[in-house]
């Protein structure tokens, strides 16, 4: 038990020869039991370096003696061959009485010693001042023991000088380097699992293909989003047509192979003149093409019977030149934009 209840005051006297007792205080020299050296390393014997307890027991102390052990802190011994590690410290052993009554205590009180010399030392004698009332002041003085310090024996005989040996390195075992083997598989079934799924992915759309509507629903289609009044209007006009002769030039590009979308109005016609287009067809495509340049570039405001007749002259256009395909057009999917390649 740490901390006496007790009152124990370190007090800082001389050690035992020098201690006196206060004046006006009566006393006495009181000798008593051996004191305790125990070693703290369960050893045969004593080597350099090996620390001690060095102390006293003190048994029935009533309650409210103050005890002054003597003070070694300018030095244990002549020479410094034994040397103080821990100051003193007091342990309560046991405690005597009851509850309510006077109580007495057993107490250990002791210090930590070293000595890092070897040889034979007889041990600085231990007193403590015991103060048991203001009046009486008492000198406890225990009995110095002696200590035996040791150095590892050397055979000289035998002894070789070896040099400083290296780290031992020690086989490494399944358990250091299993995590690491799994945490390669782990990433080589991943990487593998990645690289199936993009193959896959890459074969499904290589091998895709996709309906395409035929030119001329394609170019329908596009006719059919301008019938109406909606366009006649000056400001919109220009839209129309523009649409209008947009869709019937993707359309000739399809259906005759004429490069129409890069060629101006002369040049399409010229290349219309080739084909087996009826000549009245090709008169009305060419007067819409006409009156679709001159609104989208002169300006022009084309009249409300030139509006009218236009989406159908277009539509009469494809109607008839189309030819049907045998078989429905497919194309190969394009790889999307940042896709695997």
């Amino acid at each position: 038990m740490k901390g006496s209840l007790v009152s124990v005051c370190i007090a800082f006297f001389l050690p035992l020869l020098a201690m006196g007792q206060p004046t006006g205080l009566k006393g006495m020299v009181i000798e008593s039991e051996d004191a305790f050296l125990v070693p703290l390393q369960q050893r045969d014997s004593v080597l350099i370096g090996d620390q001690l307890r060095y102390g006293f027991h003190l048994k029935d102390v009533p309650q409210g003696t103050i005890l002054f052990p003597a003070d070694y802190s300018q030095g244990f011994m002549r020479g410094d061959s034994v040397e103080i590690v821990r100051p003193w410290t007091a342990d309560t052993v046991k405690v005597h009485g009851s509850r309510k009554g006077p109580k007495s205590y057993d107490i250990d009180m002791s210090m930590v010693i070293t000595s890092f010399e070897e040889g034979h030392y007889t041990l600085a004698p231990l007193a403590v001042l015991r103060q048991t009332s203001p009046e009486r002041l008492d000198t406890l003085v225990f009995k110095s023991l002696e200590l035996d310090v040791f150095t590892i024996p050397v055979d000289t005989t035998t002894y070789v000088i070896h040099d400083i040996k290296g780290q031992i390195n020690y086989p490494l075992t399944l358990a250091e380097i299993l995590p690491y083997i799994l945490a390669f598989w782990g990433v080589a079934v991943a990487a593998i699992l990645i690289w199936a799924l993009i193959s896959s992915r890459r074969r499904k759309e290589e091998g895709k293909t996709v309906y395409k509507d035929p030119p001329y629903i394609v170019a329908l289609r596009k006719l059919e989003r301008y019938r109406g009044e909606k366009y006649w209007a000056h400001d919109k006009q220009k839209t129309m047509y523009s649409g209008i002769t947009d869709a019937l030039r993707e359309y000739i590009d399809s259906r005759y192979g004429i490069d129409a979308p890069e060629m101006t109005t002369a040049e399409l016609f010229a290349g219309l003149r080739e084909t087996d287009m009826p000549a009245d067809l090709y008169a009305e495509m060419k007067a819409l093409f006409e009156t679709a340049d001159l609104v989208k570039f002169a300006k022009a405001y084309a009249s409300d019977e030139e509006n009218a007749a236009a989406v159908p002259s277009a539509v009469r256009f494809v109607t008839s030149t189309y030819q049907a395909p045998s078989t429905p057009v497919e194309s190969p999917v394009e790889p999307k934009e940042g896709g695997t390649e």
